[in-house]
């Protein structure tokens, strides 16, 4: 069962932005069937490894979009952009020095995470993309 479901409140409009959003859910849901599974430690290094650079990658293209159209709350954004990155990687370093992980808060902590960024600032965005 997917722990992230697309909703239409995710579009923000832009296709290669929303294209990405699309990804960036697969590979949360990919590693939530994985932690259920009872994925090793190292499998979920590497699953929040990628989910990592998947979103760096996706937020520099994020960025540049709002640069380009003068996006007046930029700046507010990338502090967000900044903060999530900073979250996930406090998730995997913990999973990487305890060796262990709690699936139900590494569940909850992405998807919380997630849906919060794209019903606020990402949705501001989509408004102002119109």
């Amino acid at each position: 069962m997917s722990l992230i479901k697309w909703r239409d409140e995710f579009s923000v409009g832009v296709a290669a932005v929303d294209h990405e959003h699309r990804e960036l859910i697969e590979l949360i849901n990919e590693l939530h069937e994985l932690t259920k599974s009872g994925g090793g430690r190292e499998r979920v290094v590497e699953s929040l490894g990628e989910i990592y650079a998947q979103i760096a990658a996706h937020f520099a293209l994020e960025e540049k979009i709002m640069r380009d159209s003068a996006y007046p709350a930029l700046r507010e954004h990338k502090t967000d952009h900044e903060s999530l990155l900073d979250q996930l990687r406090d998730i995997m370093d913990r999973v990487e020095d305890d060796g262990r992980y709690d699936e139900e808060r590494l569940s909850r902590d992405l998807e919380r995470w997630f849906t919060e960024h794209f019903r606020t600032h990402d949705a501001r965005l989509h408004f102002a993309q119109r």
